[in-house]
């Protein structure tokens, strides 16, 4: 699986799942957008993957949230590389608590990132994908949009919010070749699950059949899969990436 010749721009890439999606892609030959909200981190993340890989790099703002900084964002990619073939929606925050303790803004905060945030890049980005007959649209989505969790209506509307977009858009684009697919992770080790308390944890160590966490390289395997020519005629599709954890 080579990206050889391919330009992916992946949001919320300085860390975590964002930033192995990142590096994976780089180390199959993909030149790479690391696009976040904090920038100096984003930097340094571009940097260190361009030492790493040898791929070209850009670290570029955004606040996935704005439409206008989404379009800044595809502008100043496209200046630099002049297209881009591949898009990961990546940028997501939790903002967990039970309906009745839950702050409108935590609603609001959620739903803008983790919802708006895929149509506002997406959009930024369909036009000169549509024009180039060429793309991959990878959205991260997540189980708990598929099942609810407790403490998550937020967050879990947001993700199911995200596996409706990708279904409705992955028809809209098919017939200039972009595919648009999500991937829902489960429990994956990373900064947004190392706040966990060991209650919610030991929890997860009992629904889920492998019995343990997932690690953010075995989501952006799923990804690449999603990203690469391998799976041109697949589109509108979920996979999940939970340890088994849905597999009823």
């Amino acid at each position: 699986m080579s990206f050889d010749g391919r330009t992916a721009l992946v949001t919320g890439a300085s860390r975590g799942i964002g930033r192995s999606i990142a590096e994976l892609l780089a180390r199959r030959g993909a030149d790479v957008v690391v696009a976040d909200i904090q920038e100096d981190l984003a930097v340094k993340t571009a940097e260190e993957i361009n030492s790493s890989t040898g791929r070209k790099t850009l670290a570029l703002f955004v606040n996935v949230a704005e439409f206008t900084s989404a379009q800044n964002m595809a502008e100043k990619a496209l200046a630099e590389f002049g297209k881009i073939d591949i898009l990961v929606n990546n940028a997501g925050i939790t903002r967990d608590n039970l309906m009745m303790r839950m702050d409108e803004s935590d609603f609001e905060l959620v739903i803008d990132i983790n919802l708006k945030g895929v149509w506002n890049c997406s959009k930024a980005l369909i036009r000169p994908m549509m024009k180039q007959r060429y793309g991959r649209i990878v959205n991260i989505a997540s189980v708990s949009g598929l099942a609810g969790l407790p403490g998550q209506t937020n967050y879990s509307a947001s993700k199911a919010g995200v596996i409706g977009l990708t279904k409705a858009l992955s028809r809209e684009v098919a017939s200039r070749n972009i595919t648009v697919n999500a991937v829902a992770p489960g429990y994956i080790e990373t900064p947004m699950t190392q706040v966990l308390s060991q209650e919610v944890i030991d929890f997860a160590m009992k629904v889920i059949p492998l019995g343990r966490m997932g690690l953010p390289e075995e989501v952006a395997q799923a990804v690449a899969f999603f990203a690469s020519d391998d799976s041109a005629y697949i589109t509108g599709q979920v996979l999940r990436v939970d340890g088994g954890m849905m597999a009823v």
